[in-house]
């Protein structure tokens, strides 16, 4: 058996090649868009991709089934109850996908939506444990999936809860512990608030240390995995939607291209929205006005699409030469329109010196001069609940987390000024840009988060 994880940081995102070498059969499970990495195994390794498997329809990423059925042949499979406006394969319990002696073996295991499957993976036809399951977001490492997405239109989370309920409790816990779990997302993912940075692991060792594969009854677990949630990024929703959808295909050679500075000003006075990827610092020190900051470094593609509207016409500004990988990362999550990207920010920030604004970040010292002022700002946590629970919080601070902010901005004041933190000043700088395209214009954050806060002396007296 050939067996192989790719795992993608920026969404914490786990896909499988599978295949038996003998006959050269293979199946992809949960690809991501851009399929050439898979395509290029597949070819150095002589296998024919026969099938490509998604084990529900993911809401974070849009997934790769379309391109890999066009470029290879393949089939694609889901779950008895997905429907779809492409042909598939519905896969159903107990059903047995022979790729030689290497045998993949379909499980129902519904709950982080109504379709979810889980794949065990047999390294021969014969043997009497599986090698491994791919639990999809129904099992991760540390975590089981949430089953409040709302992504399945007609379910409601109490619903989805008690499906999980048994495909954890009942179904995944019921393989033996040597099983291996290999999970669709780690640590970082929005599709669960607890996920490990490990990359797989087996049943025993969830069975033992994770909080919701500990025996429990159907009411308790459903309050247990949806306490503390935090709302899901606004492009969720729409991303569910395409990967149901008989969509434009990715194509790595159509996408955006560099633009001469006149036509990219056009443009933007047009209403394109500048995406600028550098870091917080350096937006800092002068940005184009409206600019949104999504930095390259970091969570990209989940942040750009919880700030950006997929529909919207977007401009790239990003780090020398890698203009294009940000593309592709927004692609990734579908957002299409991006009509192109400067190649040498420096020269345009320069050429276009009178539309350049620098961004105002303040220290935990400074702040704290100004909470005990006359005219205080109003401070914005943008940190998720469980972060302000772990660490702390200033108790002067609204709390409005980043993936709720774009629906919230109008509970914030437009006459006082505004000063946002998260943990250490990276999600702080997405939203504060946010709010000034939307025009707020008194809004500054604070540099190191609420790290720098925390470690600050207090006042003398």
């Amino acid at each position: 058996m050939f067996f192989a994880q790719y795992y993608l940081d920026c969404l914490s995102h786990a896909s499988y090649l599978i295949a038996d070498e003998q006959t050269g059969q293979a199946v992809v499970v949960d690809p991501r868009r851009d399929v050439s990495e898979y395509l290029a195994d597949a070819r150095a390794h002589g296998f024919t991709v026969v099938g490509v498997i998604n084990t529900h329809f993911h809401a974070d990423f849009v997934a790769g089934h379309l391109e890999m059925a066009a470029e290879t042949g393949a089939w694609i499979g889901y779950g008895a109850r997905a429907e779809t406006e492409y042909p598939i394969r519905h896969l159903a319990e107990g059903e047995r996908i022979a790729l030689g002696d290497v045998v993949l073996e379909i499980m129902e295991t519904p709950g982080h939506t109504p379709e979810s499957i889980s794949v065990l993976v047999h390294e021969h036809a014969d043997d009497t444990v599986p090698y491994g399951v791919l639990t999809g977001d129904a099992l991760f490492i540390g975590d089981v999936g949430r089953p409040d997405l709302l992504a399945s239109v007609g379910v409601t989370a109490e619903e989805l809860g008690a499906m999980l309920h048994d495909s954890v409790q009942n179904k995944l816990m019921g393989l033996p512990d040597e099983v291996r779990v290999f999970p669709a997302h780690g640590a970082g993912s929005a599709c669960g608030k607890n996920l490990s940075t490990e990359k797989s692991s087996t049943i025993g060792e969830q069975r033992a240390t994770n909080y919701a594969c500990a025996p429990m009854g159907r009411e308790e677990f459903v309050a247990l995995v949806t306490a503390g949630q935090t709302a899901a990024p606004g492009y969720f929703a729409y991303d569910a939607g395409l990967n149901r959808k008989d969509r434009t295909l990715y194509d790595a050679t159509a996408a955006a291209r560099p633009l001469a500075l006149d036509e990219f000003e056009g443009l933007r006075a047009g209403g394109a929205v500048v995406v600028d990827a550098r870091d917080p610092q350096e937006f800092a020190a002068g940005h184009l006005r409206g600019a949104v900051n999504v930095p390259a470094d970091g969570r990209f593609a989940e942040q750009a699409g919880t700030v950006l509207v997929p529909s919207d016409e977007l401009l790239v500004m990003a780090p020398q030469n890698r203009e294009e990988e940000v593309v592709t990362r927004l692609a990734r999550i579908g957002f299409d329109h991006v009509v192109g990207y400067v190649r040498n920010p420096e020269d345009a920030l320069r050429v276009l010196a009178d539309e350049v604004a620098p961004a105002s970040r303040v220290t935990a010292a400074h702040l704290r001069t100004a909470l005990a002022g006359d005219h205080p700002p109003v401070v914005v946590d943008v940190r998720t609940c469980g972060e302000r629970e772990a660490n702390g919080f200033l108790p002067e601070a609204l709390h409005i987390p980043l993936s709720e902010l774009p629906a919230r901005t109008g509970e914030l004041p437009t006459d006082r000024p505004l000063v946002l933190h998260c943990a250490g000043g990276h999600r702080s700088s997405v939203a504060a840009s946010l709010l000034r395209h939307r025009g707020f214009e008194d809004v500054s954050d604070i540099l190191g988060g609420y790290a720098a806060w925390a470690l600050a002396a207090e006042p003398a007296g």
